[in-house]
């Protein structure tokens, strides 16, 4: 693995990340609010992305550009691990491992983000859910880091009942925000992406996510630039 390099921050400049893969801005949301200048990339238009974008494949970009940040964020497609996916026989791509070998070599602190379906092409991951956050809804992500380290908050026990996907959510039960879930506006409350359509909610990172895993980043890079 390439070693970390120094960041050589300018004095009064906001440490930048790369978010890669981003969709819709889930993930950047959580970083901007812990004090990063966000920059997104992803191959498709994303109209709704609240801060800077850039429409680009972002394996390449990294490779080209990844040096010019101080921490970088991937979420490559979940698609390929996908049981839904698999269970109506497409194929997709893994893009865990050249995102990884991407990242490497930048020498940045960087954060792998994915389901837990693809727990097995992931090193040492932490998992997260939106449960622990105050949401009502169960969904776990899985997120591998190199260069710095967080402890996600205490994983609380799945004791609510799950909506069936589809239906309204119950009352006292959790919901289910996939495929074509009902209340995209309770969606959008409980997750705190108000900016988002269905097709973003149905598989954005929480923005609780990335700002408690931002905090800790931003810390590495701090410590690093002193």
């Amino acid at each position: 693995m390439t070693q970390p390099t120094d960041i050589r921050r300018d004095s009064g400049r906001q440490p930048r990340l790369l978010d890669l893969f981003c969709c819709q801005g889930g993930a950047a949301k959580g970083y901007v609010d812990a004090g990063f200048d966000v920059t997104g990339i992803d191959i498709a238009p994303q109209p709704c992305y609240p801060y800077r974008f850039v429409q680009a494949e972002a394996v390449a970009f990294v490779r080209e550009h990844g040096r010019d940040f101080d921490v970088i964020h991937a979420s490559p497609p979940c698609q390929h691990y996908s049981r839904a996916q698999k269970i109506q026989h497409r194929t997709h791509p893994d893009l865990i491992a050249p995102t990884r070998a991407a990242l490497e070599a930048t020498g940045r602190p960087w954060v792998i983000e994915n389901v837990e379906e693809a727990a097995a092409q992931l090193r040492d991951p932490v998992t997260m859910c939106a449960a622990a956050f105050g949401m009502r809804t169960y969904r776990h992500r899985l997120f591998e880091t190199r260069g710095f380290t967080f402890t996600p908050p205490q994983h609380p026990a799945h004791l609510a009942p799950l909506t069936k996907m589809g239906r309204p959510r119950a009352a006292g039960h959790f919901a289910h925000y996939v495929g074509n879930f009902s209340g995209v506006a309770e969606a959008r409350t409980d997750m705190r992406v108000p900016w988002m359509n269905r097709d973003g909610i149905l598989e954005c990172i929480p923005p609780a996510y990335t700002h408690w895993i931002g905090t800790a980043a931003l810390q590495a890079v701090l410590e690093v630039a002193a």
